[in-house]
């Protein structure tokens, strides 16, 4: 058995790579399954990253808000931005107010990869089993054995299981005692019923639409394909949903009552691509002619494009999703930080805990934020 290492931290992800930055004069050892660091960082965002955004709020979370504020308070984007900005990351804003790499996710590996130098990152290392004795922690992997005095655990979610995603730091809390909130495949597309069938018929087609699922509203770009729906909409739509209806306007900013007496054939007034204009009627058995022809039901079926419902039959599963949703209940973790109520010197940061954020850099900046509040109690700040 090795020497008693200071900290071991479970993942050489977004958040394991953040918590090791911060850490001066201890020794320190992250153990990453995967044959290099920041496998999710590189093909993130089209392999840009989108590192975070310019609004950052606890609405943008399904989550404890009282919990993901206390974190944010004591580093949020703009420390974020502040931090990779001195160490020569200058990221590009987009429309929607989400920072991305200018040139590759690769300018933000690197400077995790100077910043944790001092550190032994022991890659292809697939932890099996977390135990801890007389105040040490054991951590048996399949290649070496390690002893620690604190333990991070930075594993990440159930998605993207070709870079490696496993479900250990979920296995080490229960293990531990831990309440696991029901994890569940987030940031995804939706299957369908079979009355919406004919959705994949348009596969391909995207327009911009807004969403509702329960309290939640969701507007951008929905697109749909061969499995179902998708979509910049869709996938934070999937965030909120459980299951149920949902309910698409296909029409937002657009109001049927001024056009209702239009001489205008339907497919060519609707604001829609008209390939899907021309779906629905058909769907509906409406002839395309002009919409001041058309009944009182007509006009009545057609006003369901701004209030169609219908219930996803399911999601495109782990394997589609970004990001996975659930996880370890924050009741049991310090939000100041980030330390297991119910085992001292054992922590869980970025995705492991049941914190998920919308797209658009929401999940990073999570990632970042909890691990430097983590950071900050291990250097005994």
């Amino acid at each position: 058995m090795n020497k008693v290492i200071d900290i071991v931290i479970i993942g050489a992800g977004a958040s394991g790579l953040m918590v090791a930055s911060q850490l001066e004069n201890k020794e320190v050892v992250v153990l990453e399954s995967n044959p290099k660091i920041g496998a999710k960082i590189l093909i993130s965002g089209g392999g840009k990253c989108n590192i975070t955004n310019e609004s950052i709020d606890a609405s943008d979370y399904l989550a404890n808000p009282y919990f993901v504020e206390e974190v944010f308070r004591q580093f949020d984007q703009n420390s974020l931005l502040s931090w990779i900005g001195k160490r020569g990351l200058k990221p590009k804003i987009r429309s929607k107010g989400e920072y991305f790499c200018r040139q590759s996710a690769n300018e933000l590996v690197g400077i995790f990869k100077k910043e944790t130098r001092k550190n032994t990152i022991a890659l292809n290392t697939q932890v099996n089993s977390i135990t801890k004795r007389d105040e040490l922690f054991y951590i048996e992997c399949q290649n070496q054995n390690y002893r620690a005095k604190k333990v991070v655990i930075a594993s990440g979610g159930l998605s993207y299981a070709k870079i490696g995603a496993s479900d250990i730091g979920f296995r080490v809390a229960q293990s531990f005692g831990h309440t696991l909130i029901n994890t569940a495949p987030a940031l995804v597309g939706f299957t369908l019923q079979k009355e919406q069938f004919f959705f994949k018929a348009l596969s391909g087609i995207s327009t911009e639409v807004t969403i509702t699922v329960g309290e939640r509203v969701c507007d951008g770009a929905l697109l749909f394909a061969h499995k179902g729906i998708s979509g910049p909409v869709v996938l934070d739509a999937s965030l909120f949903w459980q299951k149920g209806a949902i309910s698409i306007d296909f029409l937002p900013q657009w109001s049927f009552e001024p056009y209702l007496d239009s001489k205008k054939f339907i497919s060519s007034l609707l604001p829609l691509p008209k390939s899907l204009s021309k779906a629905f009627l058909n769907e509906w058995q409406i002839v395309d002619r002009p919409i001041n022809q058309l009944s009182k039901k007509e006009k009545e079926k057609l006003k369901q494009l701004k209030h169609y419902s219908f219930a996803p039959a399911g999601n495109f599963g782990y394997t589609k999703a970004e990001a996975t949703k659930g996880g370890v209940n924050t009741n049991e973790i310090d939000s100041k930080t980030m330390m297991s109520k119910k085992v001292r010197n054992l922590y869980f940061v970025g995705e492991v805990v049941d914190v998920t954020g919308k797209l658009g850099g929401y999940n990073f900046q999570w990632a970042f934020s909890s691990a430097v509040v983590c950071a900050k109690d291990l250097k005994g700040v």
